[in-house]
C-alpha cells in the first residue's frame, strides 16, 4: 500500500460544525481508553514502594487521564478523515459535525499542556517529561506516521498506551525501576492480539479507509498466525510480576489461569475453520479486556489487601533503575 493517505472529506454539514456539548468533547478524549489508562495507573501508583500524598496522588492521576484524553483528541482531530469513512468511528464528534476540527485540534494541544504542566509540578519532571512523551508519541508517531505507513502501526505504537504505569510509578519514586517496566511490557505485547482481533472484524472498514492493518496487507492468515505468537510471548510476561515477586500467589494464580484461556482461544483463531474466524476473535477481543483488567485487579487487591508475595526479590534479576 504505497500511499495509505486518503484526502480529507470535505462534505462535512457545515451548519452542524462547531455547536458540540459537553458530552462530545467528553467523547473527544476517548473515555474508554481513558477508563484503562486510569486504572493501570492507580495499580501501579498503588505497587510503588513509595506513596504519595492522597491530594498529589490524586492530582498525578487526573493529569495522566487529561494526557491520555488529549492525546485522543489530537488522534481525532488528525483521523477525521478516515474516520468518516469508517463505520465504527464515523458517528465520532468531528465526523459528525458536532466538533468542527480547529476547536479539536485547541482543545487537545490546551488540555496536553495543561497536564504535563500539572504532573510537574505536583509530582516530578521525569514523570512530566514521560507524559508529555506518551502525548508527543500518539498523536504525532503513532497517529500521524506510523498508522497510515506500515502494518506495524499497532506493534509499535501499543507503546503509547504501555506507558501510564510507567509514569504513575516515576510520579510516586521519581524513578523508573523493574516492575513498571514488565508493567510496560505486559501491555505492550498485550496490543497486538487485542487491536488485531478487531482488524479481523472491521478489515473492510480499515480497507475502505486506506489503513494498512495486519489483515489488510498480510492478509487474514498471518494475522491469525500473528496473534497467536503474540500470544505465546503475552503469557510468559504477564506471569513474570509472581516470579520477580511483585505479584503474589493470587496473581499467579490469576494470570496462569487466564494465560491459558488467552492462548487457547488464540490457537483457536489460528487453526481453527475458516468458517469460525468472526466469532471466535469476537471472542478473543472481548477476553483480552478481561485478561488485562484482571492482571492488574490482582495485584490491586494484593496491594490493597496486603498479600504477599512469592517470597522473590524483583531487584535480584536486573536492579533496574534510572
Amino acid at each position: 500500500m504505497s500511499d495509505a493517505r486518503i484526502e480529507m472529506d470535505t462534505t462535512v454539514d457545515t451548519t452542524l460544525a462547531g455547536n458540540g456539548d459537553v458530552g462530545d468533547f467528553i467523547a473527544l478524549l476517548k473515555p474508554r481508553v481513558m477508563s484503562l489508562v486510569v486504572f493501570t495507573a492507580i495499580v501501579a501508583l498503588a505497587l510503588a514502594p513509595v506513596q504519595l500524598h492522597p491530594v498529589i496522588a490524586v492530582a498525578a492521576i487526573l493529569s495522566i487521564a487529561i494526557g491520555a484524553g488529549a492525546a485522543g483528541a489530537l488522534n481525532m482531530w488528525y483521523d477525521a478523515d478516515i474516520d468518516r469513512v469508517m463505520s465504527r468511528t464515523r458517528g465520532r464528534p468531528i465526523p459528525s459535525g458536532a466538533v468542527n476540527p480547529q476547536e479539536a485540534l485547541t482543545f487537545g494541544v490546551i488540555l496536553s499542556g495543561f497536564s504535563v504542566v500539572v504532573l510537574g509540578l505536583a509530582t516530578n519532571w521525569l514523570a512530566a517529561g514521560l507524559l508529555f512523551f506518551t502525548i508527543f508519541f500518539y498523536a504525532v508517531i503513532y497517529t500521524m506516521w506510523l498508522k497510515r505507513a506500515t502494518a506495524l502501526n499497532i506493534v509499535i505504537g501499543g507503546a503509547a498506551g504501555s506507558f501510564p504505569p510507567v509514569i504513575a510509578w516515576a510520579a510516586a519514586t521519581g524513578t523508573v525501576t523493574l516492575e513498571p517496566i514488565v508493567l510496560f511490557l505486559i501491555i505492550f505485547f498485550w496490543t497486538p492480539p487485542h487491536f488485531w482481533a478487531l482488524a479481523l472484524v472491521r478489515s473492510g472498514d480499515y480497507a475502505r479507509a486506506g489503513v494498512p492493518m495486519l489483515p489488510v496487507v498480510s492478509g487474514i492468515g498471518e494475522t491469525r498466525r500473528q496473534i497467536f505468537l503474540y500470544s505465546v510471548l503475552l503469557v510468559p510476561l504477564g506471569v513474570a510480576p509472581a516470579v520477580l515477586g511483585f505479584g503474589g500467589w493470587l496473581y499467579l494464580a490469576v494470570s496462569l489461569g487466564l494465560g491459558i484461556v488467552f492462548l487457547a482461544l488464540a490457537w483457536q483463531l489460528w487453526r481453527g475453520p475458516e468458517g469460525a474466524i468472526g466469532p471466535v476473535a469476537k471472542r478473543l477481543f472481548g477476553f483480552s479486556i478481561l485478561y488485562l483488567f484482571a492482571l492488574f485487579a490482582a495485584l490491586l487487591v494484593e496491594r490493597v489487601v496486603g498479600l504477599p508475595g512469592t517470597g522473590i526479590s524483583a531487584h535480584s534479576f536486573l536492579g533496574i533503575s534510572v
